[in-house]
């Protein structure tokens, strides 16, 4: 039971937001996907972290159940100071940050502002530190969502009758060819988590970035770092591998991996992050 996970909603800058907490010793603060998803599309895999360090989760504003009500501010600036105000909260100091994707760009951003208040960064497919990195992932993205046998099976799900006959079912397989670019072979999306996408919540995230790049302030960081990346990403390795030269970080690179190395190299992710992140002793 003392490792049961248990939830609580903490006001924030005028929002309740969401929060999980699992496991016991140094404390590591989890930033999801997205932007405008749930904590719990890291879920089960990311708990495997959790056997001796406590792992706090939370739901992004203006996604999952972080819900903000119609005009609340949902860009990059209010994610950095709802993660300050939880952090004071929980009583943290310096955190150990674990970034999954737009959770790893949202890590970078969170410690450019605030280095004083990061005490180590593990990024697991980070989004690029660049707008025109970004720009090259959606252009992968796309020309993979042409892929044939992704073609092929969307056109097989639109004359399933599904749609239908079992709409849960038909909007569980839209999903999982929604999600098949991601992985290394499409086909390894059949049975992926389903989760929504709060589009709000993502479209006023990136436009609040603009253009942006922070690489100039990456090379200012003096933080223990890690960036895990799948050589199948649809985000170009080349990006991930910058920011971690920018961080004089340890880079480890997922042969086997595309987006979701948790997913398709669990071990190796759980032994890589357990390596890396602080831990009570046993």
């Amino acid at each position: 039971m003392r490792f049961a996970p248990e939830t609580e909603r903490v006001a924030v800058n005028g929002l309740e937001i969401c929060t999980r907490y699992r496991g016991e010793g140094p404390h590591v603060v989890v930033l999801h996907g997205g932007p405008g998803a749930d904590f719990n599309s890291l879920l089960p895999q990311f708990d495997a972290l959790s056997g001796n360090r406590r792992l706090i989760y939370y739901d992004q504003r203006g996604g999952g159940r972080s819900t903000a009500p119609r005009g609340a501010q949902l860009g990059w600036r209010q994610h950095v100071t709802d993660l300050t105000g939880l952090m004071d909260h929980w009583r943290i100091r310096s955190a150990n940050l674990v970034g999954y994707s737009w959770g790893g760009l949202l890590a970078l951003l969170y410690a450019t502002a605030h280095p004083d208040r990061v005490a180590s960064l593990a990024l697991i497919s980070p989004a690029p530190a660049t707008s025109r990195g970004r720009a090259l992932f959606v252009q992968r993205f796309v020309a993979r969502m042409g892929n044939p046998w992704i073609v092929e099976q969307r056109a097989k799900l639109e004359t399933s009758g599904l749609r239908h006959s079992d709409p849960a079912a038909f909007r569980k397989r839209a999903f999982e060819l929604s999600v098949a670019p991601y992985f290394r072979e499409p086909e390894l999306a059949a049975g992926a988590k389903q989760f929504l996408i709060a589009a709000p919540a993502r479209e006023a995230a990136w436009r609040s970035l603009g253009e942006y790049d922070i690489t100039s302030e990456l090379g200012d960081l003096e933080v223990p770092a890690l960036v895990v990346h799948g050589r199948h990403d649809p985000i170009p390795i080349s990006t991930a591998e910058c920011t971690a030269k920018l961080l004089n970080a340890r880079f480890e690179v997922m042969e086997n991996s595309g987006h979701l190395p948790f997913i398709e190299e669990f071990d190796r992710f759980v032994t890589l992050l357990d390596d890396f992140l602080p831990s009570e002793a046993l």
